[in-house]
């Protein structure tokens, strides 16, 4: 299984920052040692017109150059350097590549099924600025370019692409619902701690709010009946999958209550969803911001556990 990475481009924050960024080297190095049937690659970097499919030119300029104004750049909660702006280009461009090679469309031909970003899931990025700790929208640009690729390889299609976002981050997807507000061949689906941030939230196609102290099985409920509307009411040919591990009981920030278990039955639900419809599935790691921040990995791993035995169903067509 393919999975694309970008922890060695670094970004630079001041000591006691409460963002965890050493999580990311922490989940690679775990994977490369568990779990020999990852194929690593170094994420490439979105070019300019790839994050203009998601973001005004005038946020993406700013970012580059560093010209933001200093209240926009607080709301991203990340001082600029050159390396945080080259890090949110690299993130997005992991989702672009992982949903490539789930489609069968990267470099080698290589029908993927599914494939992974090992970090991602920025949703909190809208098209004209970022937010809580989010800079570039990974998920809106994949999506987007995964469309204007498909209707060139398939000129014939009269259809685009249609895409569905599954985000289950303990937080909801408000720049990802508002980038894809009225846009019908993107559904969008958040499930979500209802009193957490953000507290202005934004309409998903179907959002699912859920009450601080959720457990595992009210919570994988809602999820059932979650994906059961989804298949009702939309027909993707690309899932993308934000995996968060912020509803794990042990999140400092996550307000849920969901066990290791819980969150790999989770995991399973939906990669299970998409390959019972055949449907290739690109997936990031979203939030996790465990007290222990082994914890955090340690749920981060149980999904690339699940994504592997679905990869391989892939691979050998097995049902």
């Amino acid at each position: 299984m393919q999975a694309f990475y970008a922890d060695n481009f670094v970004l630079p924050l001041p000591a006691g920052h409460r963002f965890p960024m050493a999580k990311y080297r922490l989940l690679r190095d775990r994977v490369v040692s568990e779990l020999p049937g990852v194929r690593m690659a170094q994420a490439p970097a979105a070019s300019d017109g790839e994050l203009a499919l998601a973001h005004t030119p005038a946020y993406i300029s700013a970012i580059t150059h560093g010209t933001l104004e200093a209240t926009a750049q607080r709301e991203i909660g990340f001082p600029w350097s050159p390396g945080m702006a080259e890090r949110a280009r690299r993130s997005a461009g992991a989702t672009v590549a992982a949903a490539r090679a789930a489609l069968g469309a990267g470099p080698n031909g290589r029908y993927e099924g599914i494939a992974a970003n090992m970090a991602g899931g920025t949703h909190h990025a809208y098209a004209h600025k970022g937010g809580g700790f989010c800079v570039f929208n990974d998920a809106a640009v994949a999506a987007r370019l995964m469309q204007a690729e498909w209707a060139r390889r398939f000129k014939h299609e009269r259809k685009p692409l249609q895409v569905a976002v599954i985000d289950l981050d303990v937080h909801q997807g408000n720049g990802t619902a508002s980038i894809f507000l009225n846009d019908p061949s993107v559904f969008t689906l958040s499930l979500h701690g209802e009193k957490n941030f953000p507290f202005r939230k934004e309409s998903s196609d179907l959002d699912v709010a859920l009450p601080d102290g959720c457990t595992d099985a009210p919570y994988l409920q809602a999820l059932e009946h979650a994906l059961d509307e989804l298949g009702r009411r939309f027909e993707p040919g690309l899932v993308l999958f934000l995996a968060g591990a912020d509803p794990f009981e042990g999140d400092r920030l996550g307000r849920l209550k969901l066990s290791y278990d819980g969150l790999e039955a989770r995991d399973r639900r939906v990669f299970d969803w998409a390959w019972q419809r055949r449907i290739p599935l690109a997936f990031s790691m979203a939030g996790g911001y465990g007290v222990k921040i082994d914890e955090t990995v340690q749920v981060q791993v149980n999904t690339y556990r699940v994504a592997l035995e679905y990869w391989a169903r892939w691979q050998n067509g097995s049902s």
